[in-house]
């Protein structure tokens, strides 16, 4: 009887792939959607040991649904969006320090307001995503509109109030808590302005709230606060960071541990290191705009999956570890004749909360002066977990030594 019930327990589950996952590496296993791989053990919560027609090999778990009987009774997938720690998080005052802090970014909006205040009197502003509500009052102090809807989903509504009135705003604010999808005002907006913007520009998709926002509350000639956005790529040296978590198991106190660099690749390099700082000198090229957003045009279903091209003509010699993003939004101007304001987040800016994100390739590869580096980058939503995503890089390096190379990496953001 022992027996039979270890051997039950040790028994593959078999699960279905929900989209596509293309391998990097040995140690990954590649599938296709609706493909029935049999899971062998679950060695952390990310990544799985699975099997499909024989090949074995590391699979990402948020790409795999359990394909059995009862699936209706299954309580895992409530909370695609994770509502629960999203808005938990955004109700404590961990992340409204942290971007309050962030001088270029709340700084940003305020120049948005202060070059604007003449044209924004007495107009209908929105405000989703407010947080602490610190863009409301900005409004309501430097631009006097006629009223300001200032929407938060999470507890921080009720603190959102407090300030207001704190502030002396409460005749010219109005705190709304909610969710966008549910949201009810009393009267279309002028300008419907947030802060969205996430991670790789579209990570956590706080975007989709401002895309339904935008097509129910902003009236007819309404503007978009940013009104655009754009994702920005270069290949790029992170040496220090390939030491750290790469070379070092070479040979550390004179011992030989080059057994343990694939579990070290699987471990820090399947997903990218979020706020990374990239020496702009570390850039192995002039970087360029793979994904381009008009906030009027763009819609929800847009967001599922997005996909840009890149060209980089390498202007020094030196070692590709892989690629840095970042991203940058524009606020038009009310004003005939203004200028359009700018929020950067790369490296020839000013540090933000965001900072840059950083995708290793699995080895590194030397290029040199005059190669150049072609591909595209694939956003793709995750088609259970609606605040994850995943990032696919294709790459083809034509070198003046013919030393030509392909590549694809997929990296989960997080699920």
């Amino acid at each position: 009887m022992q027996a039979e019930k270890e051997e039950e327990e040790a028994s593959p589950e078999e699960y279905v792939a929900l989209c596509d996952f293309t391998a990097s590496g040995s140690e990954q296993l590649g599938f296709s959607t609706g493909d029935k791989l049999l899971v062998h053990a679950k060695p952390s919560a990310d990544w799985w040991w699975a099997e499909l027609q024989g090949v074995i090999g590391y699979v990402p778990a948020s790409y795999l649904r359990q394909d059995a009987a009862g699936e209706e009774d299954d309580t895992s997938l409530e909370d695609p969006w994770q509502d629960d720690e999203y808005f938990g998080s955004y109700g404590t005052l961990r992340l409204h320090l942290e971007m309050l802090s962030d001088r270029s970014r709340t700084e940003t909006y305020r120049q948005v307001i202060v070059s604007n205040s003449a044209s924004l009197r007495n107009k209908v502003v929105m405000d989703l995503g407010c947080g602490t509500g610190i863009i409301s009052l900005f409004c309501a102090q430097l631009a006097q509109p006629s009223v300001v809807y200032a929407v938060e989903a999470s507890s921080m509504a009720e603190h959102t109030r407090q300030l207001v009135k704190q502030n002396g705003c409460e005749e010219m604010v109005t705190v709304l808590q909610g969710r966008a999808e549910e949201l009810e005002l009393p009267e279309q907006a002028d300008i419907l302005v947030s802060e969205w913007m996430g991670n790789c520009l579209l990570f956590e998709f706080m975007v989709e709230s401002v895309l339904l926002a935008r097509d129910r509350w902003l009236r007819d000639g309404g503007v978009m606060w940013p009104s655009s956005a754009a994702l920005t790529l270069v290949p790029c040296q992170a040496d220090s960071y390939y030491s750290e978590k790469m070379a070092f198991w070479e040979r550390p106190y004179g011992l030989d541990f080059t057994p343990l660099l694939p579990l070290a690749q699987q471990e820090f390099f399947t997903k990218p290191k979020f706020s990374h700082l990239i020496d702009p000198k570390d850039c192995l090229s002039a970087p360029c705009d793979v994904i381009c957003l008009n906030m009027y045009t763009v819609q929800v279903r847009d967001l599922e999956e997005m996909e840009g091209e890149f060209k980089f003509c390498v202007v020094k010699p030196g070692v590709f570890h892989g690629f840095t993003a970042w991203f940058t939004v524009q606020f038009e101007s009310l004003e005939a004749g203004g200028a359009t304001v700018e929020l950067d987040t790369g490296p020839n800016s000013d540090p933000t909360h965001w900072k840059q994100t950083l995708f290793m390739l699995d080895k590194p590869i030397h290029v040199y002066s005059g190669d150049s580096i072609l591909g595209n980058i694939v956003l793709r939503r995750n088609p259970v977990w609606r605040r994850h995503m995943t990032v696919t890089l294709h790459w083809n390096i034509n070198s003046s030594s013919d030393n030509c190379q392909v590549g694809t990496k997929s990296f989960p953001m997080w699920r």
